[in-house]
């Protein structure tokens, strides 16, 4: 089985398991999330293989980390997550990249990610629920970051958190490759 197969199967398991623990049906889910519920019964079903902002949506709305909706194994209290295992979950045909590194449930979804914006690419993200806080570190190059509208410039060497509830947007303005490494904590869902 390929990784992509295997990430579409653990998607489809962990989704109804998720959706089913917290009582939501698929209409309930779908509204939730700002997804069709057609989606959702193709994920379910393992028929597609939806957008990092689909399964963020899906993840935000049951409260759940994308590294719990992805994990195709139930590890012990401690977890290695070799390098070669870290899910490249969006990229760009210049080199643009984010891997989730790691996540947990503590006491909502907590996730590490691990970015890299090539010159003139740009991530725009939806706002996430109420609380959501990320925290960047900008290993290389120069990051810029709109936050509801306002760009903010992460040098190498800064980082920078904010409230993730708004529009947001990674950006790399530079000429040269932009990395950094970034904490998503959801609190969990009510």
């Amino acid at each position: 089985m390929s990784d992509l197969d295997l990430l579409t199967q653990s998607l489809a398991r962990n989704v109804k398991r998720w959706r089913t623990e917290r009582g939501f049906t698929l209409e309930a889910l779908a509204a939730r999330a700002g997804v069709s519920r057609g989606m959702l019964i193709q994920i379910e079903q393992a028929r597609t293989n939806p957008s990092i902002g689909t399964i963020v949506k899906i993840g935000d709305a049951l409260g759940v980390s994308v590294t719990s909706l992805l994990d195709y194994e139930q590890g012990p209290e401690v977890r290695i997550v070799p390098g070669e295992q870290a899910v490249r979950l969006w990229h760009t045909d210049a080199g643009s990249f984010s891997r989730l590194l790691a996540g947990t449930e503590a006491p909502g979804p907590l996730e590490l990610w691990d970015w890299r914006l090539m010159p003139g690419d740009r991530s725009p993200s939806d706002p996430h629920p109420a609380g959501t806080v990320e925290l960047v570190h900008v290993t290389a190059g120069e990051l810029t970051l709109t936050v509801d509208g306002v760009p903010y410039r992460v040098p190498a060497g800064a980082s920078a958190s904010f409230e993730a509830d708004t529009p947001h947007i990674y950006g790399n303005d530079g000429d040269v490759p932009m990395e950094m490494v970034m904490a998503v904590s959801v609190p969990p869902a009510r």
